[in-house]
């Protein structure tokens, strides 16, 4: 059993993470920064939880990146929303532990008042869970705000409330109520009662603590180890939780112990011999001669903690050019002979270092020398380390040489990776020259320079038919003009056989008007097609060869194009067997001519016509393909052959298509092809090539096939293609077909019925004639009579809604109107009985 102390137990999370084996620890570098700022950073600076929050920011500290601004944006808002609401005892937990890192403005009065709630809750709690959550919040709590009360009352009882979920293999339950136990809940119990210790009022029982340790022992007896010799805890899966990995489970048993151990006064004995992994880093990597900077090198534990007694020794140190020849050799040593059983040193450590120092310059000298015997003709000393500028003159029969030399500061000859001259033209060309060095001096010497001439075709594509000439253009590399020169076509060749030439050695003529060196007439053998031109410059001037570089034979690809004749155009029917011509008809292709044509799967069909060039070769086009294309879009394309010197396909039974005549295939292939489909077929031929100039697509004519049936199982024709367009295109007519209207009653018998409605008004009539109904009591006074006569049209205008809500109007239509005819007739209808009242009054009075 290994007795590991509490500062030393903070080391077991990287005992359980990194092999005991020796390794190399490499310390924490920016690139691991840079990863982690990119891994827990989003374009989105919001985090979907205050959980996922916490693990960036904690990140961010640990590996010490910058990154908190971007995250207490939108985190502190809703910090100050969870702690200000009944939230979830889990959101309460990171909320606060949010809150440690980016100091949020929390009231105090709201802290008060979570601490209440927790500790209220820690007293009813029945789930590990929730006592983990509610004594990390107080612990939390406590930390940032000591003026808070998060002292809890019944320290002991809330103890042995987790501890009684303890196994007797030293893993927990997550509640009383669920069998199963946990290692990943073992850590989170451990590290609540290390909460519950640092909040108790008084000092917990010694003897639960040591119960608890020797839980700790037994958990530690179920550690498992990889084959590389990483140690590492398991997680058993637990009924109604999530299953934790094991580097989660590792990591909360880690927390917990460390916690615990933190929490209590001794040591704790945890099984095994677990080797302490030491971090050998240095605060800088780049050390200044000049300076006279010291070299620092750091030892901590794999946590950041102090390091065993040891020393730190150089092993060796090398050039990274000469890694063979060691500059200083030594080791690494602890003093201690019991940390050599607890710490892993983990070897020698390479580590990259860059040495700097000032570069003294001198002896800085520029000189204009004379070409052919290398004389000083001018010399001037710089002071590169000042603003010192020379001013020189020179031509371009002369040289310019320019050195200068680097020292380190202990006197040796420096080579830097980069020397470069640059000479820039007032008119901002510019020209680079790399800077060598000669033993101790770095030196470079501009010699004459040969002004390049340039060859450049303004076309490169001619016609024949138009009788183009060839014409070449030479100038300088700045487009200046070029001195006397003739231009040599050293050959020619087509694309297609570079070994034969069809010219050789022809001298251009140089047009003085323009300027251009010019072939007038393509010779005979040069026809249409793709050709390679070698142009050669040729100096006349035996100076102007010192000054100029001609840059020896220049290819240039030309294209010549003519007008191809189209001949002999002719299409026919033949029999199937005898290959006799049953229908013959001639075209004429560079007209507007059409033919019509008919034949059955048992016939062919032959095409041949013929392509001639400008100077009567044969011509074979990139493309020649007939179409044919039946009525219902249905097309098939054959590609056209050449026999000798005519091109012809044969269309044959019914399917086909041949390079040469008399090729014959299974008919049924373009029956199938063309799916059966008998009928008309348009004839189309297309002829193309990028060096004929009347390419064309022409109809032909059609032809009228005769297949037979197709079977059942043969492939049906693909839908016609839809036009994108068409769906923004007017739409056909759309035809109803309304439903005949039911049979209506006679004529006779709807005015019967007609009559039978009338009948009640008619009664009513009469009923009113019968009762002596006048208008002797109708206002005489004009404002009486006013209201009476509205009263009236009031009473008409209620029938007529009657009548219009019979005949078209809806419920709420007559309802809403009603209701304003209403109110008027209350008001006109009262104040006219008002009038008849006062009036019958007066004369009962009289």
């Amino acid at each position: 059993m290994a007795k590991i102390s509490v500062p030393h137990f903070l080391l077991l999370l990287l005992s359980f993470s990194i092999c005991i084996a020796a390794k190399i620890y490499q310390p924490i570098s920016d690139s691991h920064r840079s990863l982690a700022s990119d891994l827990f950073t989003s374009t989105d600076p919001s985090y979907p939880s205050l959980e996922a929050a916490y693990e960036a920011l904690r990140v961010f500290e640990v590996l010490g990146i910058e990154k908190k601004t971007h995250v207490s944006t939108t985190s502190c808002p809703k910090v100050l929303e969870n702690l200000g609401s009944s939230s979830p005892l889990k959101d309460l937990y990171y909320a606060l532990k949010v809150n440690g890192i980016l100091k949020c403005k929390v009231d105090a009065k709201v802290l008060k008042g979570v601490a209440s709630r927790l500790k209220a809750t820690v007293k009813d709690a029945s789930t590990l869970l929730d006592i983990y959550y509610s004594i990390g919040s107080l612990v939390l709590i406590k930390n940032q705000d000591s003026n808070v009360d998060v002292l809890l009352a019944d320290a002991d009882g809330t103890f042995h409330s987790i501890k009684a979920l303890s196994q007797s293999d030293g893993r927990w339950r997550y509640s009383s109520d669920n069998p199963k136990s946990s290692t990943y809940a073992a850590g989170l119990a451990l590290e609540a009662l290390a909460g519950v210790i640092s909040l108790a009022s008084s000092e917990i029982d010694q003897s639960k603590v040591n119960t608890v340790k020797n839980d700790i022992s037994k958990l530690f007896d179920t550690i498992e180890k990889y084959d590389d010799g990483t140690f590492y805890f398991d997680e058993k899966f637990v009924d109604g939780h999530e299953h934790q990995g094991t580097l989660s489970t590792t990591s909360s048993v880690v927390r917990g112990v460390t916690a615990f151990a933190a929490a209590i006064a001794g040591k704790i004995n945890v099984c095994g011999l677990i080797s302490i992994p030491l971090i050998l880093s240095l605060p800088e990597t780049v050390y200044s001669l000049t300076k006279k900077d010291q070299l620092k090198v750091r030892v901590t534990t794999a946590l950041g903690s102090t390091a065993p007694p040891l020393t730190v020794k150089l092993v060796r140190a090398f050039s990274t050019g000469a890694k063979d020849s060691a500059i200083i050799e030594s080791k690494i040593v602890l003093l201690d002979s019991d940390s050599k059983k607890d710490y892993a040193t983990g070897g020698q450590i390479h580590v990259p270092i860059y040495v700097t120092g000032i570069i003294e310059v001198s002896n800085a000298e520029i000189a204009i020398l004379d070409s052919d015997l290398g004389s000083v003709e001018t010399r001037k000393t710089l002071d590169l380390a000042g603003n010192d500028v020379v001013s020189l003159s020179a031509n371009h029969l002369q040289k310019l040489r320019f050195s200068f030399q680097l020292t380190t500061p202990h006197g040796h000859v420096f080579k830097p990776h980069q020397a470069f001259l640059k000479l820039r033209h007032e008119t901002e060309v510019e020209h680079i020259f790399v800077v060598g060095n000669t033993n101790k001096k770095f030196e470079i010497v501009l010699v004459k320079i040969s002004i390049p001439l340039i060859l450049s075709l303004p076309e490169t594509v001619y016609s024949l038919t138009k009788k183009d000439q060839l014409k070449v253009r030479v100038t300088t590399a700045l487009g200046s003009t070029a001195p006397p020169l003739t231009v040599k076509l050293v050959r020619a060749f087509s694309t297609g056989a570079k070994d034969s030439a069809i010219i050789e050695s022809k001298e251009l003529q140089y047009d003085q008007k323009s300027g251009l060196h010019v072939l007038d007439i393509f010779p005979k053998n040069v026809d249409v097609g793709a050709y390679v031109f070698v142009f050669e410059i040729v100096l006349l001037d035996s100076d102007s060869k010192k000054d100029y570089a001609t840059g020896g034979q220049i290819h240039v690809p030309i294209y010549v194009t003519g007008i191809i004749e189209v001949s002999n155009a002719e299409i026919a029917i033949l029999d199937s067997d005898l290959g006799s011509v049953e229908t013959r008809k001639t075209l004429d292709l560079a007209g507007n001519d059409v033919v019509s044509l008919s034949a059955n799967h048992l016939q062919k069909l032959r095409f041949s016509f013929q392509l001639t060039t400008p100077h009567g070769h044969v011509f074979k086009p990139h493309q020649a393909f007939l179409k044919l294309r039946h009525e219902t879009e249905v097309e098939h394309i054959f590609v056209v052959g050449n026999t000798n010197k005519k091109f012809e396909i044969v269309l044959v039974k019914p399917t086909l298509i041949a390079f040469e005549l008399g090729v014959i295939e299974d008919f049924l292939g373009l029956v199938e092809k063309l799916f059966y489909l008998s009928g008309k077929y348009d004839i189309e031929l297309t002829v193309g090539d990028a060096v004929m100039e009347n390419s064309f697509l022409r109809l032909l004519g059609h032809v009228e096939l005769d297949f037979p049936e197709a079977p059942e199982k043969a492939s049906r024709p693909p839908p016609p293609a839809v036009d994108p367009y068409s769906r923004y295109g007017p739409k056909a007519e759309i035809a109803h077909i309304f439903r005949v209207p039911e049979k209506r009653p006679p004529q006779n018998l709807s005015l019967v019925f007609l009559g039978l409605i009338l009948l009640p008004f008619v009664g009513f009539l009469i009923g009113l004639l019968r009762l002596g109904v006048n208008l002797k009591n109708f206002p005489s006074s004009t404002v009486p009579a006013t209201f009476a006569i509205l009263f009236q049209l009031g009473i008409g205008a209620v029938l007529l809604l009657y009548v219009l809500f019979w005949l078209k109007l809806d419920l709420f239509t007559t309802l809403k109107t009603l209701g304003f005819l209403g109110a008027f007739l209350l008001f006109v209808g009262h104040s006219t009985l008002s009038h008849l009242a006062s009036t019958s009054a007066k004369l009962k009075s009289a």
